[in-house]
């Protein structure tokens, strides 16, 4: 049993103030008071909220973190998310799968040092650099559940479909490493990744398809029709203008429009960046049921848009955040930025809000947990409770803004006044995930992968 003391622990109920927690040796709690003598427990000042939930992960590509900015201004070639993508293939050619699983620790690691405890791995990097699939086809896939555990964090493994290189064209030479050529050489991948998850505890598998770009459009009806029911289902959708043109032009219908007319979609997909909607789009995929996942830092960096999120929320609409190319990991800066997006294109600032639920702040936090959560293939709603996971995110209390703070404004002042300062690294399951000299290590093997790939 280990025992903590925080400044104050959030609960869906509202803050406990010198929370006392005993956890448990399987990371559940099992004890929580404000009383009583603190002799057996570690001090830890800060204020506890539940972890984050990172729904979209890229991981290798926070190997080329910072490496795209440098824009020739006599080309005549726009710089765009098209010309993004030829880089980060050139990457993914190269990588192999030590180095995966180097990039991975250390992006895990950074995710573990700024609150998030669990992550969405949107995986497509499946096969050797040749494209030939590997004697265990989910070699790569093994490669990020082992990340996850070094580093503690849960993870949802999610193998992901690709298997064209655009709306009615063959995959080309750069994707040779992502592709499965129908559905059933793709379900083998997918179990294959399944045994992979049962090597850690806290692993578990999603569905996923990379967009209706990347794979025909009607696979994707049959894939969610007949792959696994019980688990959720992740695609890219509707990111880029193009991608929305090639759409119409190929099947007369933009994206997510004919989704809803094709697809029977629910609560367990979860469709990521949907940035170009139209309001018949936005509210219709409200009322199915089914969410988005937001990942505001990378959509700015690659010029993406901003998703109609006040339409999609006036009708029902939930949504989590993610990090997608990991141009940015601090879940605090991705909920300001979606907010502050959204201020500067409809002119108001209550747009985190719901009758519910009036503080921003709040508002925000729970919303990325539940929707969040769901992605994960988890749906609970309680948290930092009895019998719950016991996943903090840590905001250190000896920050001035944050020990003045009352306890009605703490939440705001995390969401649009904290940078990555006033974070503490993150208990997950229980444990503090980077302890007795984990980062250093994580950090010296990450810089010995990067040296090797020469790319930085």
């Amino acid at each position: 049993m280990k025992r903590y003391k925080f400044k104050a622990i959030l609960q869906a109920t509202g803050w406990v103030d010198d929370a006392k927690v005993s956890v448990n040796d399987d990371g559940l709690i099992m004890q929580i008071s404000s009383a009583g003598s603190t002799d057996d427990a570690e001090i830890i000042d800060a204020f506890a909220i539940p972890g984050f939930q990172n729904a979209h992960s890229h991981a290798f590509q926070y190997a080329m973190a910072g490496l795209t900015e440098s824009h020739a201004s006599d080309s005549g070639t726009p710089d765009d998310f098209w010309s993004w993508r030829e880089a980060m293939y050139q990457l993914a050619l190269h990588v192999n799968p030590d180095q995966m699983q180097a990039i991975a620790t250390m992006v895990y690691a950074e995710m573990a040092r700024l609150g998030y405890t669990n992550v969405a791995e949107f995986h497509y990097l499946h096969h050797d650099p040749s494209g030939r699939p590997y004697d265990n086809l989910a070699e790569m896939g093994s490669r990020l559940v082992a990340a996850a555990q070094t580093v503690g964090i849960g993870i949802t493994l999610i193998p992901i479909f690709y298997q064209k290189g655009g709306f009615g064209l063959p995959a080309n030479d750069g994707q040779r490493r992502f592709l499965s050529a129908s559905i059933d050489d793709y379900l083998s991948l997918y179990e294959s990744s399944q045994a992979a998850c049962q090597h850690y505890s806290r692993a578990s598998s999603a569905i996923g398809v990379h967009s209706m770009r990347a794979v025909e459009p009607l696979d994707i009806v049959r894939l969610a029709e007949q792959g696994p029911q019980d688990v959720p289902f992740h695609m890219h959708v509707s990111e880029q203008l193009k991608e929305v043109a090639d759409s119409i032009h190929y099947l007369g219908q933009r994206p997510v429009e004919w989704l809803l007319d094709h697809a029977e979609l629910s609560a367990r997909f979860h469709l990521v960046h949907a940035t170009h909607l139209t309001e018949q789009e936005t509210t219709g995929l409200a009322h199915s049921g089914a969410h988005v996942v937001l990942c505001p830092s990378t959509e700015g960096n690659l010029g993406d848009g901003l998703f109609p999120l006040s339409t999609y929320q006036a009708a029902g609409g939930q949504w989590s955040i993610g990090t997608d190319s990991h141009i940015g990991i601090n879940p605090l800066e991705e909920l300001r930025i979606l907010d502050y997006g959204q201020r500067v294109s409809t002119h108001k600032r209550n747009i985190f809000y719901h009758p519910d639920q009036t503080d921003s702040g709040a508002y925000a936090i729970h919303m990325a947990l539940s929707a969040g959560r769901k992605a994960m293939g988890n749906q609970s709603d309680t948290y930092l409770s009895i019998g719950d996971p016991a996943n903090m995110c840590l905001l250190n209390a000896q920050t001035p803004l944050l020990s003045t703070a009352s306890a009605q404004n703490r939440l705001s002042t995390a969401v649009y006044a904290a940078d990555a300062s006033m974070l503490l690294p993150s208990i997950a399951y229980g444990k503090q995930t980077l302890t007795d000299g984990k980062y250093q290590d994580i950090c010296r093997k990450f810089v010995k992968t990067m040296t090797e790939l020469k790319n930085r």
